[in-house]
């Protein structure tokens, strides 16, 4: 996806698929609803920008995403390690935290990946 100039912007389990039988080792990748040129005509990555709303999935969404900053391939990456973790541990730490408003959840799952050594 990202060698034909896309990113997908909400990596999460739901969006990740194994193949069955003679595609058993194939990972697929669906719902591009989200997906956004990377690459612009020229061959140059897309301009940063910041004050960008957050977008995709909050739980798997990376920091840069929190912060207001252009996604680009990085924040692809940085959202497939949450999903493995979240695969292996079987939840994230920022699961589970309470508040009155999604702005102020979102706000604290920020925070927590702020704050954790990567």
């Amino acid at each position: 996806m990202h060698n034909r100039g896309y990113i997908h912007r909400d990596l999460k389990p739901e969006n990740i698929l194994m193949g069955l039988d003679e595609s058993a080792s194939t990972l697929f990748l669906i719902d591009y609803g989200l997906a956004k040129l990377w690459k612009q005509k020229n061959g140059e990555h897309i301009p940063i920008k910041e004050g960008k709303s957050l977008t995709g999935t909050a739980r798997y969404a990376s920091a840069f995403t929190h912060k207001g900053i252009e996604q680009s391939r990085r924040d692809d990456l940085e959202g497939a390690g949450y999903v493995l973790l979240y695969l292996l541990m079987g939840e994230l730490p920022w699961q589970g935290l309470k508040a009155k408003t999604k702005e102020e959840k979102y706000r604290q799952i920020k925070e927590s990946k702020l704050n954790i050594t990567l």
